[in-house]
């Protein structure tokens, strides 16, 4: 039996990117070196945050609109800290997010304006985080949610026909990208980027109580997924590739013509 080559570096990189997440500060524990490091090599990326957090406190007694805007503030700030061109918040109640249409219409009216070539968020199949630890509902939903609006929803021209008629025609989105997950396919070098990965988490002040301990841990975090490629840090990704191109590098093609109704 032929021994299992060694994982390299990943290079592929989108010229255009959209990371789609549950929470404020989910893309910051997440991707965000990863984004950071296409962001300084020329790509664009939006954020796209499901909620605003308002359920993101001890205290019962926590207004959840006074802290919804504390923490879309916090993400704004984090946001410009990595680079993205701007920042959605599609409002959804924080806890209780559902994978239905009305999430799926307002992703797709997301990806269709943006138009990325690829998708980050998270592994909707990590429930458990190896033995340490449950990954968030929410977390898993919008991690769906964003799976469903990118395939096969967005490139559907026959899904949410309202949206094509006010202008946002199909887009195909040609990969995904799952963070947080159990079965990661691709390593991204972000040796130089996780000190901004680091400072965005930072801007999370609301929500973190030991920024000195957690900086202790993403580093750890970031060693280990550095060694299968030999580097000094990295973010481990599950790549679903959606639409494979031979120069393995970013396109902006859609082509009805070469395509079935749904997409296919």
């Amino acid at each position: 039996m032929p021994e299992e080559s060694s994982p390299t570096p990943h290079a592929w990189r989108p010229a255009r990117f959209m990371v789609i997440v549950a929470h404020p500060d989910d893309a910051d524990f997440g991707p965000a070196a990863t984004a950071a490091r296409w962001i300084d090599e020329g790509s664009t990326g939006w954020l796209v945050c499901c909620t605003s957090g308002d359920a993101g406190a001890d205290d019962w007694r926590t207004d959840p609109l006074e802290l919804a805007a504390l923490r879309e503030t916090e993400q704004r700030a984090a946001a410009g800290i990595v680079g993205y061109e701007g920042v959605s918040f599609l409002h959804q109640p924080d806890g209780a997010l559902a994978n239905d249409l009305a999430l799926r219409e307002l992703l797709v009216r997301e990806i269709r304006t943006f138009r990325p070539d690829a998708v980050l968020t998270i592994d909707p199949e990590t429930v458990f985080h190896g033995d340490g630890g449950v990954n968030h509902i929410d977390h898993r939903v919008a991690g769906i949610a964003a799976v469903d609006a990118v395939y096969p929803a967005a490139r559907n021209a026959m899904a949410f026909p309202w949206l094509a008629r006010d202008g946002l025609e199909p887009w195909t989105v040609r990969r995904l990208y799952l963070s947080w997950s159990n079965k990661p396919t691709a390593w991204v070098d972000v040796t130089t980027t996780l000190d901004r990965k680091l400072a965005a988490l930072r801007a999370h002040a609301s929500q973190i109580r030991q920024p000195e301990a957690l900086e202790g841990r993403i580093r750890e975090w970031a060693r280990e997924e550095g060694q299968p490629i030999g580097v000094e840090a990295a973010e481990a990704h599950r790549v679903i590739v959606i639409e494979d191109d031979e120069d393995e590098g970013p396109t902006h093609a859609h082509d009805p013509e070469t395509e079935g109704a749904d997409g296919a």
